[in-house]
């Protein structure tokens, strides 16, 4: 054993994770869909546990205490969905806790306050017999009718209040588990009355998945309010329920996206009516459980504690004189408040202050970076290392001014679900067409989502009408209108901001990056998103960084002081000028409303049009010219008019196409994973190129047929053309 005290907090649910505390303070935390790269991913802890333990260099024979938390099951076998690493070894004291009390820790522990009242919020908490075997001294405070009812019944909120060392529970409601009701489209995943259970049941109807709670927020500005009139929620004897008559109101649940899409106004304004529900639910039930307990400090947690707009509505009816907000307020959050029930209700530690950082991840050094850029050496982007910090500053900031879009992988990776400056995209708030850009070539997601603006703390009340502090982009405020087109991209439908308020006390580079922008630009605002695309993680590794910054159309990416900048723009020059000087020309125009078979090309006679703000790889130019190519000259002026045969193009048009490319990726000398990228060619990209790496040319006989080369001579052996057009 050290001569440190170290407790291990495990959390069991979706959306797991594991937090690392040393003598009191948080030394490491990951949440494990990082890691296996798999949304939500939960259950068994090994992948972060080992994570935590590698970060900090110990082995589980130094940890002292370990504290888990996992909905419906307590974990005391030595399989959960595998063999777990604390299986093997019994010496470890292990305890569990429920679900709230772990919520409620998380904000326990990471709260300036010294005292504090605590509400927990969710979706599903503990089952009422796993809760009292956990903390049989809790059953007085259960009410005897809930005792009574024989069906299963989970936490649904529950309030504490914290003396400085000590937790009480001062209320805890719970309620009966929800069940599929034949004569609705709208169910519960959850219990039958559950704030959150209503918000995912929302998002299922809208959207088809239950787990889209940040769309449904987003979706909400571009909603009415007033268009339905019915009301979800009432209260009785100081509990919550939700009734049931609104249900059948809701009578056209979404079928697809395109559905969505030509419905958008409906679904919007079900959003709004969605959203203005949460936000009543939640005053009245935090008025409620604060009119039998009030208290100057608040702690508020939970994945409810996740919507922002309503967030900001408590600060504004000043329920509270401090109210904390949990950044890691979802499942993901419960090894963190694991952690610190060890250290504060079990080991009897006093609390130690919290930096008030969220980055608990570890940092990679330049060697692991530069491995990773040696494994992706072949591809065609610029590499450049800088030694001086202001002159890495600079570049950025210059770059962002100009347009460009920007991968930002520095420090330690964030915990919790937004991303505040450790794993972020970044771009200009005003730049007209880029969050079209970034939603549509980069997040590959609805064009509705919003971005958040980081702003200099210091600064947040020049462009923001309520000034508010919202370093974990867990409130919203609304832009001052002289600033709405300054900040474009980051202002909502409504003229909302969800804002990010930029501390250099522990976010210091991301500060000095955004103060390096208002030189070139004069806004001291950065667009901010988190450094994934649709459906995956953020971002944990260089590897992972990587990887998405080839797949998407960020143009720079940022790996400590290494960056990376595609060629891109270059490359499509060099591939538009070749094009145009074999015959076929490319027209730049808006590309609205035309069906095109690749992002941003669309084929018309002998020309290309092509919408630059929709194409994603350049190289898709070549493989549209080939196919005008090998077209018979006849045919030619048809090509995207009705005129064109259905069949048009052939099996073999297309193998001659895919060779007229090779041949002018030959040409050209560029890369051929440029044009035969890992989302074409139906996923054959790599095979292809080693197919013509081995000199493999299928299709060889019919393209010297069609007259494009010669095999009989070495100087018109294919890839030298005797020809570019058939």
């Amino acid at each position: 054993m050290t001569s440190n005290i170290y407790v291990l907090g495990t959390g069991l649910s979706h959306n797991g994770s594991a937090v690392l505390l040393k003598n009191g303070e948080v030394c490491v935390g990951i949440e494990k869909e990082r890691l296996s790269r798999v949304k939500h991913d939960g259950g068994n802890d090994n992948l972060a546990i080992q994570y935590c333990l590698d970060a900090e260099g110990i082995t589980l024979e130094d940890i002292d205490l370990v504290v888990q938390s996992a909905n419906f099951e307590i974990p005391d076998r030595k399989y959960y969905q595998g063999e777990r690493i604390l299986s093997k070894h019994p010496e470890l004291e292990v305890i569990n806790i429920s679900h709230h009390l772990a919520h409620a820790y998380s904000a326990i522990g990471t709260s300036p306050f010294k005292e504090s009242v605590v509400m927990v919020i969710d979706g599903c908490g503990s089952p009422l017999d796993q809760f009292l075997s956990l903390h049989p001294e809790q059953k007085p405070l259960v009410c005897s009718s809930i005792l009574e009812e024989s069906q299963m019944q989970c936490e649904k909120d529950s309030f504490y209040y914290f003396d400085g060392q000590n937790l009480k529970t001062i209320w805890k409601d719970f309620s009966i588990m929800s069940s599929p009701n034949q004569k609705s489209n709208i169910s519960l995943p959850t219990t039958l009355h559950s704030i959150g259970g209503f918000y995912n049941a929302i998002s299922l109807y809208v959207f088809g998945d239950m787990n889209d709670l940040g769309k449904l927020m987003g979706l909400a500005p571009f909603g009415k309010s007033g268009i339905f009139k019915m009301e979800a929620f009432e209260f009785k004897n100081d509990n919550l329920y939700l009734q049931e008559d609104w249900k059948e109101l809701l009578t056209q649940p979404s079928k697809s996206y395109q559905y969505f899409s030509d419905h958008f106004e409906y679904y919007a304004n079900v959003a709004k009516w969605a959203q203005e529900q949460i936000e009543k639910a939640v005053m009245t039930c935090l008025k409620t459980r604060l009119n039998h307990f009030p208290h100057k400090n608040l702690c508020y947690t939970g994945g409810v504690a996740l919507n922002a707009v309503a967030n900001t509505k408590l600060v504004k009816e000043n329920l509270a004189q401090n109210i904390y907000f949990e950044p890691a307020a979802g499942d993901n959050g419960l090894a963190l408040g694991c952690a610190f029930y060890g250290w504060l209700a079990h080991l009897k530690k006093p609390k130690k202050k919290h930096n008030e950082s969220t980055c608990f991840g570890k940092s990679y050094n330049g060697f692991r970076i530069k491995n990773a850029i040696k494994k992706h050496s072949n591809k065609s982007w610029s590499k450049t290392e800088f030694n001086n910090e202001d002159e890495l500053l600079n570049y950025v900031a210059q770059k962002i001014n100009t347009g460009k879009i920007v991968g930002w992988f520095h420090g330690g990776s964030e915990f919790g679900p937004r991303a505040l400056g450790r794993r972020s995209i970044l771009a200009h708030p005003g730049k007209k067409g880029l969050k079209e850009l970034i939603n549509k070539n980069i997040k590959f997601r609805e064009d509705f989502r919003p971005f958040a603006p980081s702003v200099l703390k210091e600064r947040v009340a020049d462009y923001f009408e309520m000034g508010l502090s919202s370093p974990y982009m867990i409130l919203v405020d609304k832009t001052k209108a002289a600033y709405r087109q300054t900040l474009f991209n980051v202002t909502h439908e409504d003229g909302s901001s969800r804002v990010q308020t930029v501390d250099s006390s522990w976010n210091p580079r991301y500060a000095k990056l955004i103060q390096e922008f208002e030189k070139h630009s004069g806004i001291p605002i950065l667009l901010n998103t988190s450094l994934n695309r649709k459906g995956t993680p953020m971002v944990e590794t260089p590897e992972d960084a990587i990887n998405l910054f080839e797949e998407t159309a960020i143009d720079i990416l940022i790996l400590e002081n290494m960056s990376l900048e595609k060629q891109e723009d270059n490359t499509k020059t060099l591939i538009i000028n070749f094009i145009e000087s074999k015959g076929i020309d490319v027209i730049e125009t808006n590309l609205d409303g035309y069906q095109c078979f690749l992002p941003g090309l669309f084929l018309k006679g002998n020309s290309i049009l092509m919408d630059s703000s929709k194409m994603i790889y350049p190289g898709d130019l070549l493989h549209e010219a080939g196919h005008i190519a090998v077209t018979e000259e006849a045919l030619r002026p048809f090509i995207g008019s009705e005129k064109m045969p259905a069949e048009w193009p052939s099996d073999g048009d297309e193998i001659a196409s895919i060779l007229w490319s090779y041949a002018a990726i030959e040409h050209l000398q560029i890369n051929a994973e440029i044009v035969f990228h890992k989302d074409g060619y139906k996923g054959d990209s790599e095979w292809l190129i080693q197919q013509f790496r081995s000199k493999n040319f299928m299709g060889l006989p019919l393209f010297s047929w069609m007259g494009f080369c010669d095999e009989s001579k070495p100087e018109t052996a294919f890839p030298n053309m005797i020809k570019w057009q058939r």
